[in-house]
């Protein structure tokens, strides 16, 4: 049985929360407003649920059925590709490359969408991976007029910046295993480790073609044609049709479906024993999560501006459930952080050509019904970032061209 979403919270709690009158899981950070979440009887959202079940899972039996997965993976594959394994470079990703090819001594075919948003940390950490582990790859990178038209349709079409990189993650390494008939595409981190839309007992979401559409792309590439993108600007983003996926026998699986997932520990290991690089990260307070990025905390902000919480949130949550925080100390760094415009934002709104007042107005249109009587602070960021929030091959390119700012070096 369970609680409404629009259940009171406690006077106790809406004096500490980080937007009060929204309604807190009673364990950690997660509001109301995060896609998908529900509470239970007690007040515990799904997400908490899930991190209790993870532990008693048998994860020697999990493990075992990944080796045979793996095992006959590497026997079909013959003198061919053993499977895909999507690649960015960030911590998930380089993980992955460790297990597969240490481990398992796997011979994978590594696969990059870029979203063409490098940051100089992402950019060392992506190259890093391919000469540490030897690997094969394939990058598809879309031209930076395209990326810059599609961020500014998203903002609209989906309510963040980001729907090129959405569906290009999974489009791109679904093109390949069709095209180069390698069936098996190896993933990072299950839904059911900390989204709140799924648990380990049910897994709601399971790998299939349409997969990141429901996740996080929201609209195919055929539903964003319109206005100065045409079906040949969106080829490139076009998924497989489901008879090429079913002729090649395409399907996934994620690593945290069978192996315990860490991903603090994961990160301290590939850095210590690789030397793969955090960073300062817009509207986080960890340096790992989306290091590859500039515009994550672009994308992290509308969530916030959305939904009322942001990256911070997310951190936040998990480090309660670890007990490496209290709940209360959750709540002050989401205020310090989740609040934050970054520092991001002035090249998103360069690119697109909105002003900021159009950008405000664009995203509290969307705002969630839950959040439309209530405050929803912003803060000015009052220090620069560690790293430039420009991408890093533009940094490159107005160096050698002697321009002032990265932004006009495409111009010059």
């Amino acid at each position: 049985m369970s609680q409404s979403a629009t259940t009171p919270p406690s006077t106790r709690d809406a004096l500490r929360a980080p937007i009060p009158g929204l309604r807190y899981c009673v364990r950690c950070c997660t509001p109301q407003t995060q896609e998908g979440v529900s509470f239970d009887e007690m007040g515990i959202c799904t997400a908490c649920r899930s991190s209790e079940q993870k532990m008693h899972i048998d994860w020697v039996q999990r493990e075992a059925q990944l080796r045979k997965i793996i095992e006959e993976a590497k026997a079909k594959a013959g003198n061919g590709y053993d499977c895909i394994l999507p690649i960015s470079g960030g911590k998930d990703s380089f993980f992955q490359a460790h297990v597969l090819v240490k481990v398992y001594g796997m011979k994978p075919l590594a696969v990059t969408f870029s979203h063409n948003w490098f940051s100089e940390t992402g950019f060392y950490n992506l190259q890093r991976c391919l000469e540490v582990f030897n690997l094969d790859h394939l990058q598809f990178t879309p031209a930076r007029g395209l990326v810059n038209k599609l961020a500014r349709k998203s903002l609209g079409a989906i309510g963040d910046s980001c729907w090129h990189c959405h569906s290009g993650v999974g489009a791109f390494p679904l093109q390949v295993a069709t095209r180069f008939k390698i069936p098996l595409l190896i993933w990072g981190e299950s839904v059911a480790e900390n989204d709140g839309r799924a648990t380990y007992k049910c897994p709601a979401v399971k790998f299939d073609r349409d997969y990141f559409t429901k996740i996080s792309a929201k609209l195919t590439a055929e539903e964003m044609v319109g206005g100065d993108l045409t079906a040949q600007d969106l080829h490139p983003f076009t998924l497989p049709s489901y008879q090429e996926i079913e002729d090649t026998g395409v399907w996934g699986i994620h690593l945290g479906d069978y192996v315990f997932w860490d991903e603090e520990r994961q990160t301290e290991f590939i850095r210590d024993t690789y030397g793969w690089r955090e960073t300062e990260i817009e509207g986080a307070y960890k340096g790992y999560k989306s290091a590859e990025c500039i515009m994550a905390g672009v994308h992290d902000f509308t969530c916030y501006l959305k939904r009322g919480f942001g990256r911070a949130t997310w951190q936040a949550s998990v480090d309660v459930r670890n007990g490496l925080l209290t709940r209360e100390e959750g709540f002050e760094l989401v205020k310090k952080h989740d609040q934050e415009r970054p520092g991001a934002l002035d090249y998103y709104l360069h690119i697109t050509g909105l002003s900021e007042d159009e950008f405000y107005d664009h995203i509290t249109s969307l705002r969630l019904q839950d959040l439309k009587h209530l405050d929803v602070p912003v803060r000015s960021k009052d220090r620069e970032n560690a790293e430039r929030t420009i991408p890093f091959v533009q940094q490159i390119i107005a160096k050698h061209l002697g321009a002032p700012d990265p932004r006009v070096a495409r111009e010059s």
